[in-house]
């Protein structure tokens, strides 16, 4: 199981081989891969997103489990961020990682590596 962080998102929609060719492996596994809502939420955020930009995101959107920001998110997110100083997103990035028990996939080691309760993965 994995979670990944928007930035590991945007390179696998940009064909990054390296990026591409660790979730094709997990998809090929039959691995479950999760994004939280907020990374959603930033995939669609950027200025002059193309309608075939958004088909893509769609379409990957369909491919995994998003996990939405409850009430349990929402309380995890606040320990992180209060413990570990993490900005709003990466905290509930981090969140997602910690309540699905996955491995966070991503590229932005130097942030969360110093969230000591889940596990992080450079892609």
């Amino acid at each position: 199981m994995h979670t990944l962080d928007t930035n590991s998102v945007i390179y696998y929609l940009k064909g990054l081989p390296a990026v591409a060719i660790s979730i094709e492996a997990i998809y090929a596994q039959g691995g479950a891969i999760y994004i939280s809502a907020i990374t959603e939420a930033e995939l669609f955020s950027f200025s002059g997103l193309t309608e075939e930009e958004s088909a893509r995101i769609d379409a990957f959107l369909k491919t995994v489990f998003i996990v939405p920001i409850d009430s349990r998110i929402a309380r995890l997110m606040g320990m992180i961020r209060r413990v570990y100083h993490l900005k709003t997103p990466d905290s509930a990035i981090a969140a997602t990682t910690l309540f699905t028990g996955s491995t966070l996939l991503t590229r932005n080691i130097r942030d969360f590596k110093r969230v000591n309760e889940i596990r992080v993965q450079k892609i």
